[in-house]
């Protein structure tokens, strides 16, 4: 019985046109920086997401479902294609993080706008009868290049920012008003009005076929909630846990407004004929990014928004069709490149024959359960992340994940099936699986155009102060070896995983005054670890200290180890190494410093 009605619907979407009557309204919810573990139903247990946990209930949740991006406008690129955003040229954030002098290359250059030539969703279905809005975030372009140019009949509030202009009306900053919310009642918050605008529209199209895609502004930075709600979140926050008062705020603001859409279905008796995809356009926000606490933590994947590893780019999805999607949960494979051809084979919309994308439908795994063919998914972000992640490319192919840097060509093997917080490298236990995901990888970048960094001229790193003292956080070692990280949680921001004592860490740095450099050490040491020998080398020059027991390894305490000399101006290079390790790991580093010996 349940094989005769996967084959009838598939034979009724595969018959192009559909009767209007037949067509299938579509709603695509986009969040903002909502990490998948900012869900009840992906097991938070301090943000309230009643409504999206009851839709995940009734529809099917997806344990691993990926942005194309570790940040949104490549991500919503993608989306909006079912390409891989570096077809059309858009590899970052627009207009992109500006390159400093402390990075060793320079980004390649980016497209600020989605070409006109890119086919999108919204004109397909435009084109197959469809009513379309955007209500929400743009952010693919400004003049010339607005959400009408692309297929969208509505436009509210999109344009070509990242951010809201205002979370409280009136919505409007220096550079002018969010298109479409002139109206807005003082005081309303934006994440209430864009529920409100969509429910409009649903109910202004209900007796033709709709999309909506409705990418809300929430829960991006700036924090910002009404009071009430911030109120409800007792307690202080603390590094290391879900545990922000203002994010949680939001989360349950956004959790609402999804809950007015999926009412407002109801209310009209829509949802049998509605399929509605909910996602994000990357992981959550896990830094600090000038804030005194991160908006989340998406443990236990590792790290967040801007960085390749699955905190990054892991997202939810939950897709709601009654009637059609089999509820459960979906350990398969899928990515924002495949919205596109799920929405089309969805509608009965037919692709053009000369339309090259690159994603797959999902339409038959959601209503049958049937696996989905074998596949590689790729990411390709050759830029450094305002959250800290650095340029590289990763490949998942099955359970294994590789992740490449551009500035050395250090590789990460991890099998993300049994390894979820992608802990243990193993690049050394599986050469051959790593030599192939690299070749793989590097032919995926020539197939799609993907443009590489180049290497900094103006290369500066770590220079001096006025008072010529030398800072090397951790977060610009370079690591060598297998297991040590720079770990940029706030709880941690140190070099961790120093279990394998022929690991090192390789610091660059300025210098513009030749002499004698006192060297400290900001180490920290699990109880019963210490004792290790660790020796800084620059050139012929070295120290050599024995790492102290703090009492943890996040205990750090600022150690004088010894002094250095340096003969000339110019840039240099400091290595980190273990001589010995007799404890559990050598030790966590969160700087050094080199301060002009008097």
């Amino acid at each position: 019985m349940r094989l005769s009605f996967a084959l009838c619907l598939l034979c009724l979407y595969s018959s192009s046109p559909l009767r209007a009557a037949d067509k299938p309204n579509v709603v695509l919810i986009v969040i903002d920086d909502l990490g998948p573990r900012d869900l009840g139903c992906y097991g938070s247990t301090f943000y309230k997401t009643p409504n999206i946990d009851r839709a995940a209930k009734e529809g099917v949740r997806f344990t691993d479902a990926y942005a194309a991006c570790p940040v949104c406008s490549p991500t919503r690129a993608s989306i909006l294609t079912g390409r891989y955003p570096q077809r059309a040229g858009i590899t970052d954030w627009i207009p992109g993080r500006k390159d400093a002098p402390d990075q060793r290359l320079n980004r390649p250059e980016i497209r600020n706008e989605l070409p006109l030539e890119e086919t999108t969703i919204a004109k397909m279905l435009q084109q197959n009868g469809y009513a379309t809005a955007l209500i929400g975030k743009w952010h693919l372009g400004g003049k010339g290049f607005e959400p009408e140019k692309h297929g969208f009949d509505v436009n509210i509030a999109g344009d070509e920012t990242g951010t809201p202009r205002s979370y409280f009306a009136p919505f409007e900053n220096k550079l002018g008003k969010m298109p479409g919310l002139e109206n807005a009642k003082e005081g309303e918050y934006l994440t209430d009005r864009l529920a409100a605008e969509a429910e409009g529209f649903i109910e202004n199209h209900k007796d033709k076929p709709f999309f909506l895609y409705l990418p809300h502004y929430g829960v991006h930075t700036p924090l910002k909630a009404p009071q009430a709600l911030v109120d409800k979140y007792k307690g202080a926050p603390a590094h290391g846990k879900q545990s922000n008062p203002v994010y949680a705020a939001m989360v349950e603001s956004m959790d609402a407004a999804v809950g007015r859409v999926l009412k407002k279905l109801d209310d009209l008796k829509l949802s049998d004929n509605t399929l509605v995809i909910f996602t994000s356009d990357n992981g959550g926000l896990a830094t600090l990014e000038g804030m005194p606490f991160a908006p989340t933590i998406n443990s236990p994947l590792r790290e967040g928004k801007g960085y390749l590893y699955e905190g990054g780019v892991r997202v939810p999805l939950v897709v709601k069709w009654p009637g059609k999607v089999k509820p459960g949960t979906m350990d398969q494979v899928a990515c924002s490149i495949d919205f596109f051809d799920t929405i089309l084979e969805a509608t009965g919309t037919k692709k053009p024959a000369n339309l090259k994308t690159d994603g797959v439908s999902l339409l038959r795994t959601i209503t049958s359960g049937e696996p989905l063919t074998s596949r590689a998914i790729y990411w390709h972000y050759p830029h450094y992340a305002n959250q800290g992640g650095r340029p590289g490319g990763a490949v998942r192919s099955g359970d294994y994940k590789l992740v490449e840097y551009y500035e050395d060509g250090r590789r990460e093997l991890f099998d993300v099936r049994k390894d979820l917080s992608e802990s243990r490298n193993l690049v050394n236990d599986a050469p051959a699986t790593m030599k192939e995901l690299a070749a793989a990888l590097d032919s995926w970048r020539k197939e799609v155009g993907a443009k590489m960094p180049t290497p900094n001229p103006d290369y500066r790193p770590n220079p001096p102060d006025k008072d010529g003292v030398i800072t090397m956080p951790a977060r610009t070692a370079i690591v060598k070896g297998v297991m040590l990280r720079f770990e940029p949680l706030p709880h941690k921001n140190t070099l961790g995983f120093w279990v394998n004592k022929d690991d090192s860490a390789v610091f660059d740095f300025t210098v513009e005054k030749s002499g004698a450099f006192a060297v400290e050490v900001l180490q920290g040491c699990g109880k019963g670890s210490g004792g290790a020998e660790v020796e800084l080398a620059v050139g012929d020059e070295k120290v050599v200290f024995t790492v102290k027991d703090t009492g943890g390894f996040q205990n750090f305490e600022t150690r004088a180890v010894g002094t250095i000399q340096i003969e000339m101006a110019g840039r240099y290079t400091m290595t980190v190494r273990a001589k010995t390790k007799p404890g559990v790991a050598v030790m966590d580093l969160r700087q050094i410093v080199l301060r002009p010996a008097k």
